[in-house]
């Protein structure tokens, strides 16, 4: 069982402009269509949790990226569009170590938590076993960060970075636990 970040964040830490756009990602140079990783990444994923804003972002993208299972944390959604019924389910974002004991019971046991607000949350309650970031050479000024306050501190361990076309770095951290 593990929860894991996947995220590319500015070189100033956000991971998306004021207004949550991320039209600054589509500008990276890619001429051999590279998905950097993700494929071997969410290979290893069976479920996908995400917040209600994330969602709403990705619904804009077009066609529906996921074939995993995707539960979005939201007290305000009460439905999902139709065509996204049997793949997308709206859960209580009140009580995420609830949320996901009830995923692991039902055989998720690798989670990929997404958007910023979530991401924050999972951390406040020490629920991110890893992280991967990949820093993208931008400084935006302002915007959503990846990470905001916690009452204690959490170590993580590097395990390796990446360097894709010259240009983006990925690293990867685990949790360090007593």
């Amino acid at each position: 069982m593990a929860n894991y970040v996947y995220i590319a964040t500015s070189l100033d830490g956000f991971i998306a402009t004021p207004d949550g756009g991320v039209d600054w990602l589509d500008e990276i140079p890619n001429p051999e269509q590279s998905d950097f990783g993700y494929g071997e990444f969410i290979s290893h994923i069976d479920a996908i949790v995400m917040g209600r804003n994330s969602f709403e972002k990705v619904l804009t993208f077009g066609d529906w990226p996921y074939s995993k299972p995707v539960f979005v944390l939201s007290n305000a959604l009460k439905t999902v569009p139709e065509n996204l019924v049997d793949t997308v389910e709206i859960v209580s974002s009140t009580d995420i170590k609830t949320l996901v004991h009830q995923l692991n019971k039902q055989g998720y046991q690798n989670l990929y938590i997404d958007g910023g607000r979530t991401i924050q949350s999972f951390l406040a309650e020490d629920m991110i076993d890893e992280l991967i970031i990949t820093r993208v050479p931008i400084l935006l000024g302002q915007g959503i960060p990846l990470f905001g306050t916690l009452s204690n501190s959490l170590q993580f361990q590097h395990e390796k970075t990446e360097l894709f076309n010259n240009l983006l770095v990925k690293s990867a951290y685990r949790r360090l636990r007593e």
